[in-house]
């Protein structure tokens, strides 16, 4: 329903909406009463139409040939669909709306990261080895496929059933999981809670979306990163909490989230009244069936093919060899296709727009940057000497900083509604924390690393808003739910090809350095294999070995460092390419 309070503040009661006004089924009545019931670049304010006058578009930005084409292609759109503004909610009913889908986003997160400390007893219990890297896997790649498709479906069906159903499924999944008496039923359980989880995250964003204006939306978003960040950063330190002090052991870990994960279900059921897109076509026939399939075998296959590539099997195996050629042919197709479809899952002439793009690569190297961070600076601190737990709580910092530089980035936007120094300020910061992670050795503070760990989780934490925001604010108010998908998708492929690059950088320097050094020591495959292996072999290293085996892991270390520095320098690079689009302080974006 369409606004009617156009104040900047939040008010105190919710006020009774005036009545929908659709432009393709109204046309009697003047549409440019309020511009966002009917197509922003076609409907343009007067405001829009002085600033077009002077060569600009109304939001700060030169208006160019490709403006007038991006809105020939919006109306045609629009004579399908019409998006309608949802009415102002009161904050106190906001904040429990949005409690409630941060909860799940704060869940999705732990279950992402959760399985760094669950694998080895989980695969323990099975007695099946090979069952390691799938369980990682099984719930990144059904949680990434699910994200591009949320956007579009959540437009059709609505967010709250949307919402609703992604609670169940990651419920569902999470209580096959704890239940689980074989490996099979265990993957499939990772793959249900994936796309539940996947939905979680991604639908709560368009939510805030919908009820909340760009200039304050920032705030918001803060919240919510904090929520993912969070979950996301605490997931191995939780399964590793309950393993250890439960009887249950790691069920109990995935058991323990279906509860709140419910809760959240009913509290979206009674209280979310976010109306779809409306339209006179049909359900079926507004969903692009072609891309949903396309775009789920290009994730699908790139993601099988670099999750198994050097963990599981070899990269000179079939399988890499064979799933990754293949999903680029599909991601080809993909493209072909949606700059055609009448209604895409993602318009990708949005990809083209010069912010939309460097926001989506930055949030994509950005993830990158933190998914190395995650797995590798455990590693490093359990290699000098730090007992799992000990390396779990050294990274607490990377939380904080999360929650601190989220909300604080927010609030800056909201009271100056810029963004573009902000999202350069967190590319520096980044750039900082990895110039500190390089000059790391065995003797380095652990101190240095939480300072190092706060440095990055604040740069990420205030990237995500920054870009996610820049993305929503450079397109239509109709397309902020499928570019918001695009966000959430670069962050799911950048944490995947994240930690498959750190994996290989790793690998490979500390194979070549220990057979360089213990090439000649008898016993050397069988040893170099099990130090590889199991970091438990170094409390029982030979004495000539130790400081060689030392050296071999911190060289290693720093290639994942240097690693890091190198993307965070194309990150700060991206975010720089991004330009100032208006942060509107209305729903309505007046």
């Amino acid at each position: 329903m369409v606004s009617g309070n156009n104040s900047p503040d939040w008010p105190d009661e919710e006020q009774p909406p005036p009545p929908l006004i659709t432009p393709t089924a109204h046309k009697d009545v003047n549409a440019t009463s309020n511009p966002e019931t009917a197509p922003l670049l076609n409907d343009r304010t007067d405001t829009e139409l002085s600033g077009e006058a002077n060569g600009h578009n109304g939001y700060g930005t030169t208006a160019h040939s490709s403006d007038w084409d991006d809105a020939e292609a919006d109306a045609e759109a629009d004579e399908d669909e019409t998006t309608v503004i949802t009415a102002s909610v009161p904050p106190g009913r906001l904040a429990l709306i949005l409690g409630a889908a941060y909860l799940g986003v704060f869940l999705g997160a732990i279950d992402s990261t959760i399985i760094a400390t669950l694998s080895a007893p989980i695969s323990s219990e099975f007695k099946s080895l090979s069952l390691l890297s799938w369980l990682a896997t099984a719930y990144l790649i059904s949680n990434a496929a699910c994200q591009p498709l949320s956007g579009r479906l959540t437009d059709i069906f609505g967010r709250g059933p949307g919402l609703i159903l992604s609670n169940l499924l990651f419920a569902a999944g999470n209580l096959i999981c704890g239940l689980a008496r074989n490996q099979s039923v265990m993957i499939l359980g990772r793959v249900v809670a994936g796309i539940g989880g996947g939905g979680l995250m991604s639908i709560a964003t368009f939510l805030a979306s919908d009820l909340v204006p760009l200039r304050r939306r920032g705030v918001i978003q803060g919240v919510g990163n904090i929520a993912y960040g969070s979950g996301a950063m605490l997931g191995g330190v939780f399964g590793g909490f309950i393993n250890d002090n439960s009887p249950w052991g790691w069920r109990l870990a995935f058991l323990v989230q279906v509860p709140p994960v419910l809760v959240s279900a009913v509290i979206v059921a009674l209280l979310v009244r976010v109306p779809p897109k409306a339209s006179q076509k049909s359900y079926l026939a507004r969903i692009d069936f072609v891309g949903a399939f396309l775009t789920i075998a290009f994730l699908v296959l790139l993601l099988l093919g670099l999750n198994t590539g050097g963990n599981s099997v070899p990269w000179s195996h079939p399988l890499p060899l064979t799933a990754i050629p293949l999903s680029v042919v599909a991601l080809v197709a993909f493209l072909v296709w949606e700059s055609r479809a009448r209604l895409p899952i993602i318009p990708v002439r949005l990809l083209a727009h010069r912010t939309v793009f460097a926001a989506c690569l930055a949030s994509f190297l950005g993830t990158m940057v933190i998914m190395m961070s995650l797995f590798y600076l455990p590693v490093y601190l359990q290699v000098i000497g730090l007992s799992t737990t000990d390396a779990g709580l050294r990274l607490l910092p990377a939380p904080l900083g999360v929650s601190i530089c989220s909300v604080s980035s927010g609030y800056i936007m909201k009271r100056t509604g810029r963004y573009l120094v902000l999202g350069i300020a967190s590319g520096l910061l980044l750039v900082a924390a990895s110039v500190i992670l390089t000059t790391f050795t065995a003797d380095t503070p652990t101190w240095v690393v939480g300072v190092a760990f706060f440095m990055t989780g604040g740069s990420y934490g205030a990237m995500l808003t920054v870009t996610l925001l820049a993305c929503i604010a450079a397109v239509d108010h109709s397309h902020q739910a499928v570019i918001t998908s695009a966000t959430y998708l670069a962050r799911s492929c950048g944490g995947t090809i994240g930690v498959t690059v750190g994996s290989t950088v790793y690998q490979n320097l500390l194979k070549t350095n220990l057979w360089a050094r213990f090439k000649d020591y008898p016993d050397a495959a069988e040893r170099i294999s099990r130090i590889r292996d199991d970091l438990d072999e170094l409390k029982h290293l030979p004495e000539a070995w130790k400081e060689g085996v030392m050296e071999s892991f911190i060289e290693a270390f720093r290639g994942v460092w240097l690693t890091i520095l190198g993307v965070s320098l194309l990150t700060l690079v991206s975010l720089s390419f991004m330009k100032q689009h208006t942060l509107h302080s209305t729903l309505e974006r007046r």
